[in-house]
């Protein structure tokens, strides 16, 4: 197994159909001990449950810093180290440039962002006492070609922020065996934009992805399963992407 004795958290990991939680099967499969973290509402004790008695489920909002480090104090405490973090917390909104908010662009950026750093800092202490780490950042294809789906502008420059923070925490920690990389999905089928695509531009998306099909979220948490085990560990500061050929249309 890839990830045997691993233990790995998970932001925005307990929506049953969305990238979260297919990593988390999927690392659990893989035989890591997976911490589920996400708001209350979204229920990761329940989300936990699901794959098993070892892991664990925990309220946790990375917009919050305290929250962040009360979590993988938490982690620390219960399995004793951290050795995967995947920030893949994130929202998403369908707004054009003038149409942006202060609160919109504040909601996107804090939880894709604010999120991803404020969660890295809270278990990059551990992985350095370890001497061992890998860190995932979800971004996406939108980062690198200015939406044009499904997440407006602001949602874009949350995404390409993650793939910069992502490089340059690499840079910086690669001394102390902590490998940070960024996967970059593209439209993929999961909660967060089930029912946003009018099926008449349906088609025109498919022809635009070499393909020819929205991808799933395993797809996904394929990759970043590779990203977080020693198959990948001489890579760090990349970005993998997955989109079906999306990005060289």
């Amino acid at each position: 197994m890839l990830l045997k004795d691993k233990v790995a958290v998970i932001t925005g990991g307990a929506g049953l159909n969305g990238l979260g939680f297919a990593t988390a099967r999927m690392m659990a499969e893989q035989g890591a001990r997976v911490v589920v973290l996400d708001l209350e509402r979204a229920e990761p004790v329940g989300a936990a449950a699901r794959l098993g008695p070892q892991h664990l489920g925990l309220v946790a909002d990375v917009t919050d810093k305290a929250s962040c480090e009360a979590a993988a104090a938490q982690v620390v405490q219960a399995l004793g180290r951290i050795d995967i973090l995947v920030n893949n917390a994130g929202i998403t909104q369908p707004r054009k440039t003038l149409d942006i908010t202060g609160a919109d662009y504040d909601a996107v950026l804090d939880v894709s962002l604010r999120g991803t750093l404020y969660m890295s800092q809270a278990v990059l202490p551990a992985m350095r006492a370890q001497k061992s780490g890998a860190i995932v950042c979800i971004s996406s294809v939108s980062a690198q070609r200015g939406g044009g789906i499904l997440g407006g502008p602001h949602y874009s420059a949350a995404k390409a922020g993650v793939l910069g923070l992502a490089r340059a925490m690499a840079r910086e920690y690669g001394g102390d065996n902590v490998r940070v990389n960024c996967v970059t999905p593209g439209l993929i089928a999961t909660d967060i934009n089930k029912g946003l695509i009018p099926p008449e531009k349906l088609q025109g998306i498919l022809d635009g992805i070499p393909l020819n099909r929205i991808g799933e979220p395993a797809d996904v948490a394929g990759c970043v399963v590779f990203l977080a085990s020693d198959l990948a560990k001489y890579l760090t500061g990349v970005t993998l992407d997955v989109n079906g050929g999306m990005l060289i249309h």
